[in-house]
Order: C-alpha cells, then structure tokens, then sequence
C-alpha cells in the first residue's frame, strides 16, 4: 500500500530545500548536492555573495574621487568598473581558489563542484582562462574610455590577479599564512576596487592609497571571520589560520578588534581632515557591530559565523561609503 504523504510536513521541507538550492547559486556554506547545471555550477565556482563588497567598493571610490556626475555615461562607466571587480575578477579569483582548495574543500565542503566531481578540472581551467582574459581587456576598455595616459585601471587589473593567484596557488599560497594572506584577502576585498572606482573618476594619489590600506585592516578582521568554517581542515592540512594558531576563542577576539579599531582611526582620520560629522556618523555605525559582536560571534564563532556577518557587515559597508563620502567632500584626490 502506498503511503499517502502528510500534508502538514510535506510544504516544510520546500522552503529549505530552495534555501539549499540558492545557497548553492551563491556559493555559500550548507549548499545543496546534485545539481546538473553545467551553468549553474559555474556561477557556484564564482560565488557571487562574495561579488558585492567589492561592488560596493567600487561605490565607495567613486564617492572618494569627488568627480563622479550623475548622467548616463559615468553610470555606465560605474557598471562597467562593478562587472570588472565583481563577477570578472572575484569569479576569478574564486574559482581559481576553489581549484587550488580541491583538497582541502573535500573535507570541509565536500558538495563543493570539484570535489563533489560536478564539474572536471579541465572545465575549471578554462573557466579561470575566459575570465582572467575579460577582466584584462575590461580594464584596457575602460582606460581608453575614461581617456587615461596611464593605463591604471589594467596595472590595478594585473595587481589584482596576481595577488589572487598567489594567495591560492603554490609555492607562496599566502593563505597558508594567517596574518599576510588574511590581509592580502582584505586588502583586495577593499582597496583594490575603491582604487579602480577613484581612478576611473579622479586621479589615484598615494592618500588615497593609505587610507584605503589601513581602512583594509578592518577587512582582516572579516577575512578571519571566514576561517572559522574551516578550522578542522585547515588543522589536518597544516593550513596556519588564525583560529588554528591561536585557537577558536583568541582568533575572534583579535578578529573583532582589527574590525573595530581601523574604523575608529579613520574616524579620527576624517576628524583631521575636518570632516566631523562623517566621522561621528561612522563611529555610530561601529556600535551595532560591537553589538552584535557580542551577541554572536564572541560567544560561539564556529556556530554563529553566518549570523555575525549578514548582521553586522552592513553597518561596517555603510561605513566605508561614509569615509568615501567624507574624501570626496573635502577634495581629498
């Protein structure tokens, strides 16, 4: 005899398997298994949650540069640069880490596509191939159109690529190391593309270039966030992350203070600048992240990880934007 399914369970095992799906087109952690889709298993490898800080990067340069005018060409010009730090450059790098991590995903994310064997190494090759080829003439169309002598936005390009390439791949693999690989990750998280959106829109000055690279700091402290979901595979493998050095408790404490502290020395650094009510509006912002520091990721990191980010990077992005508010507004070029 057949049995009949119960209506009362059935419906509740639909939203979290959509759930597992879109965490799958994500990229993120606690994805579903068994998808086909030569295509959506691509847009998996490119994992495109982690596309929009550096979106939202090239926002915060564009309002840093002061010259961003609000019309149809710097608009496009403003999309060209996002789909150039986003899906082309951060579809690289993440493929090109998940290349590099097969091993190591294997045992932490085993429904990854190349562990899982959803998608073969050589397609994987090909992907990083095609992308690392489309940011490079990107960033060549977009000098010619912002009518650059120099060509910044393609060195920014190359820079970017090879710091990419020498974080996941042997023999530096700078994530092997705690402090410089979670900075590097920072800082290409950050900088990198609020360099491009300023260059695109204004001139690139070494000012700029500090600011944003102490303002990366911060972004070290979110880097080691995510290293928390791999502290076992990264024990057995000898990877040398913060939790793994200094154990799960002392690495979240580190973490939130390199979080905390870079966004109140720029405050202070917008105060010197005169710019006091944007530095008032960004230490606001600090305090909800502190908030739920507390509430999560400093008393259970390994479980609440997720948690902490969705509700606490907000506050940290807004922030950035204020800062790139706040340069723009005083000519700082």
């Amino acid at each position: 005899m057949t049995e009949t399914p119960n209506p009362d369970t059935t419906p509740a095992t639909a939203p979290e398997e959509q759930g597992s799906k879109a965490r799958q087109l994500l990229g993120m952690k606690g994805a579903a298994e068994g998808e086909t889709s030569i295509w959506k298993i691509r847009l998996q490898l490119m994992k495109p949650i982690t596309w929009i800080p550096l979106i939202w990067g090239v926002v915060c340069g564009a309002a840093s540069s002061g010259g961003y005018v609000w019309g149809v060409e710097d608009f496009l010009k403003a999309m060209a640069c996002m789909l150039l730090s986003g899906p082309l450059l951060t579809g690289y790098t993440q493929t090109l880490n998940d290349f590099y991590d097969r091993e190591i995903d294997a045992i932490n994310e085993p429904y990854r596509p190349i562990p899982s064997g959803a998608i073969s190494v050589p397609q994987v090759v090909t992907q990083i191939l095609v992308l690392l080829g489309s940011g490079v003439g990107l960033s060549y169309l977009l000098d010619r159109w912002a009518g650059h002598d120099f060509p910044v936005m393609l060195v920014l390009t190359v820079v970017g690529c090879f710091i990419a390439y020498i974080y996941s791949a042997p023999p530096l693999k700078l994530k092997q190391n705690g402090w410089l690989g979670n900075y590097a990750l920072g800082a290409s998280y950050i900088a990198l593309p609020w360099w491009a959106g300023h260059a695109l829109f204004g001139t690139l000055t070494p000012t700029v270039m500090v600011v944003t690279l102490i303002y990366s700091f911060a972004g070290l402290g979110i880097a080691v966030v995510n290293d928390f979901k791999s502290v076992e595979g990264d024990r057995q493998l000898g990877l040398k992350s913060l939790p793994v050095m200094f154990g799960v408790g002392t690495a979240a404490w580190i973490c939130v203070l390199m979080i905390d502290i870079f966004q109140v020395g720029i405050a202070g650094y917008l105060v010197s600048i005169h710019e006091q009510l944007y530095a008032t509006i960004l230490l606001l912002l600090v305090i909800p992240q502190i908030t739920f520091q507390d509430m999560y990721f400093l008393r259970d990191p390994l479980k609440n990880d997720v948690k902490y980010q969705a509700s606490a990077q907000p506050f940290l992005v807004l922030g950035m934007l204020v800062a790139g508010l706040a340069m723009g507004h005083a000519g700082i070029s």
